[in-house]
């Protein structure tokens, strides 16, 4: 598998990790608001430091599981059932809520720390990362466009923690924007956070069914 084509897995699912509203991305975003985009450049900077050690130890951990295709298999069989539930949950959830954007409720941020290092406090508290990147890497390597060699493996995470800043990016130049927009509003969110794990469940399936 070229470095390039991983390289760009990488970003592309750590994007879809960050794209739904949540402590990081509204945080930089609120950073950039209140103190300007260097600022929150900079506390954006600090949370990708975090996410490129968070997706290698994920990695790392997939290769320790990659040699033992019992626990695999196990393990997709249950984030399978999880992926279909989350799904079916916020799917209906967003059927039965009107389409009214919702307001942010902003927390203050008293830390007198630099917001780099503040950043890579609020991501190390993350931990949602290391399972989500352990699961996407072993998907990975079952469709063999990924080994765990450490060429593979350190192109990949600097390819996550790109597409991490790349989202973070996005929200703080452009969440003055959208804050206002139906995209932002309960519903489009539930739908979107449904999709993504629908489409997180198909690819899981179809994996499930080439082992079988």
């Amino acid at each position: 598998m070229s470095i390039t084509i991983l390289f760009f897995l990488g970003l592309f699912v750590a994007l879809i990790g960050v794209i739904p509203p949540g402590l990081l991305n509204m945080t930089a975003a609120k950073i950039s608001l209140k103190e300007g985009a260097g600022r929150g450049i900079m506390f954006s900077t600090g949370v990708c430091l975090v996410v490129f050690f968070q997706t290698y130890i994920a990695a790392i951990f997939s290769r320790y599981l990659s040699n033992r295709p019992d626990v695999v298999e196990i393990l997709q069989r249950v984030a399978f059932v999880i992926f279909v539930l989350i799904t079916v949950y916020f799917l209906v959830l967003a059927s039965k809520q009107k389409g009214e954007s919702k307001q942010i409720v902003e927390a203050e941020i008293k830390s007198k720390k630099t917001r780099f290092y503040y950043g890579m406090l609020l991501s190390a508290l993350n931990v949602f990362p290391i399972p989500y990147q352990a699961y996407m890497t072993i998907t990975l390597a079952s469709f063999g466009v990924m080994d765990f060699e450490r060429l593979s493996i350190i192109t990949y995470v600097t390819g996550a923690a790109m597409g991490t800043f790349v989202m973070l990016y996005v929200y703080i130049f452009f969440f003055d924007k959208i804050k206002n927009k139906a995209f932002t509003s309960q519903k489009n969110m539930n739908y979107i956070i449904g999709s993504v794990t629908g489409l997180v469940a198909l690819i899981t399936f179809i994996n499930i069914l080439r082992e079988l």
